[in-house]
């Protein structure tokens, strides 16, 4: 029998003022000087300052490096490394959702081990350990913050490369409400998606265990229950606090599990029109599962369950059909796009699309084998 690894953080902080221990936790794990890798808006907002307010009374210095762009590129990174080595900085912190933390992973990993960020695509690629790095989150979706998932893209192949190493994983994650009062409802509605993205996928992933399905299980009801709440109020503290453990626990999840089609398929979407990556899942999320559906449908079945669908009385295929409703049903209520084509996808570009899919780490844990004829059949669906 196959062995199963468990990842995560060695800490984790939730509750409001958590990111106010940034300071003393940075100093624990021995950094000095810490590159703060943020993107152009919380640089400017005032955000990144307040971190290095709190980094200075602890007697931790730090420079601030805003260009982690939405979907970061690998130019993103060279650039950030040049502010590390310039700053003579021995340790980092992300701050923001995703992309802040998957461009800093980047960062850490190749000022760590040399090379171009493009020698990491694939699994455990890397054999040096990475910097110190602190994780405060500001969103509530990717989970980027306790996972050992880093998404860059490759500008030369507009291909959005996944690196999948133990080593880029944050020894300590901060999930502080407060900071994720901010994001507008649109942001929200995408990030929270994204989550719920996560916690399906990793459901009915390949690779599950008990310890994922009972995350995944988790994640899936309070991101039902709470994220309309969320959109519908920003300021709501129990809607906001609720969806930071429940997008941490989907993230526990895929972290450990993996993920499917939705994700090797919107990688594609973002590395080819630079898109919000939370809405091409949001979007492939119904047709990749109903296509996944013959693949394991007692799973899709207690989906449905947590999604607080009641099953009572009917056949496992149908009561899995209603987790595929009830996806459609969230996904209208918090304003995602309807399709792709109000995207601005194109239909030409369907093909080298699924190839590159197909090669995508993402889809080797899915339910249900694809052929590029399949894939390209659900990029229609969801035209």
């Amino acid at each position: 029998m196959a062995t199963t690894y468990y990842f995560l953080p060695t800490r984790n902080l939730f509750g409001e003022d958590s990111v106010q221990e940034a300071g003393t936790l940075m100093q624990s794990l021995g950094g000095k000087k810490a590159l703060i890798v943020t993107d152009s808006f919380l640089a400017a907002s005032g955000m990144a300052a307040s971190i290095q307010e709190i980094l200075q009374k602890a007697g931790v210095h730090s420079v601030v490096f805003g260009g982690a762009e939405p979907n970061p590129k690998d130019t993103n990174v060279v650039s950030g490394l040049e502010v590390f080595r310039k700053g003579n900085c021995d340790s980092i912190i992300s701050l923001g959702g995703g992309s802040s933390h998957d461009c800093a992973k980047a960062i850490g990993l190749v000022a760590s081990n040399g090379g171009n960020i493009r020698d990491y695509e694939g699994v455990d690629k890397s054999t040096k350990p990475m910097c110190p790095m602190i994780a405060i989150n500001t969103t509530a979706g990717t989970a980027s913050e306790i996972t050992r998932f880093c998404i860059i893209t490759d500008t030369s192949r507009h291909v959005k490369m996944a690196i999948v190493d133990w080593r880029v994983t944050p020894q300590i994650a901060i999930n502080d409400p407060k900071l994720m009062v901010g994001m507008p409802p649109s942001l929200t509605a995408a990030t929270g998606m994204d989550a719920l993205t996560h916690a399906i996928a990793a459901y009915v992933s390949t690779d599950a265990n008990p310890l994922t399905d009972a995350a995944a299980l988790m994640a899936i009801t309070m991101i039902t229950q709470y994220l309309p709440k969320a959109v519908a109020n920003g300021t709501y503290m129990k809607a906001r606090d609720k969806m930071a453990y429940g997008q941490y626990l989907a993230g526990i999840a895929f972290n450990n599990a993996s993920l499917g089609y939705v994700h090797a398929m919107a990688h594609q979407l973002g590395g080819f029109y630079n898109l919000p990556h939370g809405v091409c899942n949001a979007i492939l999320l119904p047709h990749v599962e109903e296509f996944n559906l013959i693949g394991n449908a007692n799973r899709f079945r207690d989906i449905a369950k947590a999604m607080g669908e009641n099953i009572d009385g009917l056949s496992t295929m149908d009561a899995a059909r209603k987790a595929i409703a009830a996806i459609r049903q969230i996904s209208e209520q918090v304003g995602i796009p309807k399709n792709l084509r109000e995207l601005g996808v194109k239909e030409e570009d369907f093909g080298i699309m699924a190839e590159n899919a197909m090669k995508d780490v993402c889809q080797l844990t899915n339910p249900r084998k694809a052929t590029r004829e399949q894939v390209i059949g659900i990029f229609k669906a969801a035209y």
